[in-house]
């Protein structure tokens, strides 16, 4: 009898807090507007923060309140902006997709190390003993923080220097935030021309820190029929809106530091000149 009588109060007390957890979730239920879930289906799922906001639901969130526009998701590219832009019945922008590229050429064969470096492993701890263990203070220090960031693994360390494979980088832009030096930037996946330095030093000081460094001479700023290029703080500047991938400058250049390059669309081919 003390057996059953136990069972039935426990049941009875599991029967109350059913109902009481079933009336405070309909009380307190929180909304989700259908448009917003519509939303984050079509995004990715990466949580880069290249869109500015804290995730996809975030985004998400933005886009079906109103205010924030279709094309933001970098990963997701002209698709998934198109799919949002039909989901809010809006038009959407000129999507224009980005890669991430490593504008420093100062390999293990060019660059020499002035010290030895025992601390921890990473280009931020790196960076912070007089600027890095090479000759050249402005390079890369190939201690791999941005391939630890990077989603797809499309970094890779090679002879001293992070190595961006063009055909899996989504261009979220983590590894440009990470990198320490700032060497890493975001540029049109369609860019033909490069300039693989960011040394500002004077000519003759960038060479003796790097074989590879622009030496500020200003042959490819008078050479570029357009105007694209100029000489900014002795290091050449490519203005990718007056760029018509000529190659002139790249020929004129004393020092190989300009380069024809080819950024792959996902899952093509990668081809960049080395």
């Amino acid at each position: 009898m003390n057996i059953l009588t136990a069972f039935l109060l426990v049941f009875a007390v599991a029967i109350v807090l059913g109902v009481l957890l079933l009336l405070f979730s309909h009380l307190f239920m929180v909304k989700v507007d259908p448009k917003m879930q519509e939303v984050r289906a079509c995004l990715p799922g990466v949580n880069c923060g290249a869109c500015g906001y804290k995730g996809c639901d975030d985004y998400a969130s933005a886009v079906a309140e109103g205010t924030a526009k279709p094309n933001l998701c970098i990963p997701g590219g002209k698709d998934v902006a198109d799919q949002i832009g039909a989901i809010m019945g809006i038009e959407v922008e000129t999507f224009e997709n980005k890669v991430a590229f490593n504008a420093c050429n100062g390999h293990c064969n060019a660059t020499d190390p002035i010290a030895e470096y025992d601390g921890i492993q990473t280009c931020y701890a790196a960076s912070m003993l007089y600027g890095g263990p090479n000759t050249c203070r402005f390079g890369c220090l190939g201690y791999g923080d941005c391939a630890a960031v990077c989603p797809t693994g499309a970094i890779c360390m090679s002879n001293g220097i992070a190595r961006i494979d063009a055909s899996h980088c989504i261009g979220c832009g983590l590894c440009s935030r990470t990198c320490p030096k700032g060497v890493i930037t975001m540029i049109p996946q369609d860019t033909k021309t490069v300039v693989f330095c960011s040394n500002t030093q004077k000519g003759a000081d960038a060479r003796k820190a790097c074989k590879n460094a622009c030496i500020g001479c200003k042959k490819c700023e008078k050479a570029c029929p357009n105007g694209a290029i100029t000489v900014q703080n002795n290091l050449a500047v490519i203005d990718y809106d007056k760029c018509a991938d000529c190659g002139i400058c790249v020929k004129e250049c004393p020092t190989g530091c300009l380069k024809t390059v080819f950024f792959p669309h996902r899952a093509e081919d990668t081809a960049i000149a080395e």
